[in-house]
C-alpha cells in the first residue's frame, strides 16, 4: 500500500472514531459517512471543518461512479444539503459541549514540551475556530421559496405515458422481464427505490384489512407500513414472471443480473442500481427525450391516485409520509379496503402471453 493511501486510511478512521456516535441512526451514519469520505479525500482532519467547502461541494461538485465505471453528477438540494449540515453541526456540538473526548484528542496535537498553560491555550483557540467554522453564519444556505414549481422539475406521468415508459424495457430477456416488473411494482405502490431495492419475497403478499398488499419493511424515518394493490395488482405479474425466470423462492426480489444475461446474482440491488435502471429507459414527453427518476414514478403514483378520486389521507398513508398527522388522529386507522389505489393503470402487454410467460424461452 502507497504512504499516501495509508495516510488517507489513517486519517479516516480518526476522523470516523472522533465524529460518529456509538448508535447513529441511518440518516446520521450515511451523512457523517458522507463528511468523513470528504474530509479524508482532501487530508483534513476532524477539528478542520471548512462547512461553507463542504456545502459547496455538496451543492455544485459532488458525483459518483456508476457500475459502468462513469462519474456522473450527484449534487443535492439546498434543503438537503441543510440537513446535512445541520447533523454535521449538532455531532460537533456534542463534541464540544458534552465530550472530553475532542478534548483529549486535541491536547495529543500540543507540544509536549509546552507548560500546561500554553497546552491549554492551544486547546481552547482550537475550541474556538471549530465552533466558528461549524457556526450556521459561516456557511448559509439559501433556500429560495417557490410559489410555483414547473412540470419540469418532477415529473408526475400521465397513464399512456406509464404504459410508454414500461413496454421499454421489454419482456423477452431476463434483465428486461427485470426492469419491468421493478418499475411497474414502483408506479403501483408509489414506494421509494430504497424500499424497491429492500424487498423480500415475503413482503410481496402480504394482507391489511383482508386486502392483499406490499409491506415495506423499513421505510424513512425507520417505518413499516403496508400498501394495499387494490385493483392495480396486476403488477404482481411481473414480479412473479422475474421470480419465476430468475429462481428467485425468497431473499431479495430484484437483484443484479450476471455478464451474459442469462443468471443472477446471490445479492440484491441498491437504490443507486434502481436509479441507473431507470437512466435506461428515457420516454418521449413533449417531443423531448426525458429521463424518468424513481422518485418521479412515486410523484405518478400519488398523483394519479388523487386524480382518480383518492383521498389525500390514504395516499398520505400508502406513501408513509408523516404529514397530515392530526388528520390522522381524527379519523382514525383506514381499513384496508378504503386505502387501496383506483385502477387507474393497465398492464402493457397482453395477459394471455404474460401468464404464458414463464413457460417459453427467455433469450
Amino acid at each position: 500500500m502507497a504512504a499516501t493511501e495509508i495516510q488517507h486510511t489513517s486519517l479516516w478512521r480518526e476522523n470516523y472514531a472522533v465524529l460518529m456516535p456509538q448508535s447513529p441512526n441511518k440518516d446520521q451514519k450515511s451523512r457523517l459517512c458522507f463528511y468523513i469520505d470528504w474530509l479524508a479525500a482532501r487530508q483534513l482532519s476532524w477539528y478542520q471543518p471548512d462547512l461553507k467547502a463542504y456545502r459547496d461541494y455538496l451543492l455544485h461538485e459532488r458525483s459518483r461512479v456508476d457500475k459502468r465505471g462513469r462519474r456522473k453528477p450527484a449534487t443535492l438540494s439546498e434543503a438537503t444539503v441543510l440537513a446535512h449540515l445541520a447533523t454535521i453541526r449538532s455531532r460537533y456540538n456534542t463534541l464540544l459541549t458534552h465530550s472530553n473526548e475532542a478534548r483529549d484528542r486535541l491536547f495529543e496535537l500540543a507540544n509536549p514540551d509546552d507548560s500546561e498553560v500554553e497546552q491549554q491555550a492551544l486547546v481552547n483557540e482550537f475550541f474556538v475556530r471549530i465552533a466558528n467554522d461549524v457556526h450556521p453564519a459561516a456557511a448559509p444556505v439559501e433556500l429560495v421559496d417557490k410559489q410555483d414549481i414547473a412540470d419540469s422539475e418532477h415529473l408526475r406521468l400521465k397513464p399512456y405515458q406509464v404504459s410508454a415508459l414500461v413496454q421499454a424495457p421489454g419482456i423477452s430477456s431476463l434483465r428486461g422481464l427485470r426492469d419491468t416488473a421493478l418499475m411497474t411494482l414502483m408506479v403501483c405502490s408509489g414506494i421509494r427505490a430504497a424500499e424497491a431495492a429492500a424487498l423480500l419475497v415475503d413482503d410481496l403478499r402480504q394482507h391489511l384489512g383482508g386486502e392483499l398488499s406490499l409491506r415495506v419493511r423499513e421505510g424513512k424515518g425507520g417505518k413499516q407500513r403496508l400498501i394495499p394493490y387494490g385493483p392495480l395488482d396486476w403488477c404482481l405479474m411481473y414480479v412473479d414472471a422475474w421470480l419465476r425466470e430468475a429462481q428467485i423462492e425468497a431473499g431479495h426480489v430484484f437483484r443484479g443480473i450476471r455478464r451474459g444475461g442469462k443468471s443472477v446474482r446471490p445479492s440484491g440491488i441498491g437504490a443507486w442500481t434502481v436509479n441507473d435502471i431507470m437512466n435506461s429507459y428515457p420516454i418521449s414527453i413533449d417531443g423531448a427525450l426525458c429521463l424518468v427518476k424513481p422518485h418521479d414514478l412515486r410523484r405518478t403514483y400519488a398523483r394519479n391516485a388523487y386524480d382518480f378520486g383518492m383521498d389525500l389521507e390514504r395516499i398520505r398513508q400508502n406513501l408513509g409520509h408523516t404529514s397530515l398527522g392530526t388528520t390522522q388522529t381524527y379519523i382514525g386507522e383506514l381499513d384496508g379496503r378504503d386505502r387501496h389505489p383506483p385502477n387507474m393503470f393497465s398492464p402493457p402487454h397482453d395477459q394471455h402471453n404474460l401468464a404464458l410467460l414463464t413457460g417459453s424461452e427467455i433469450g
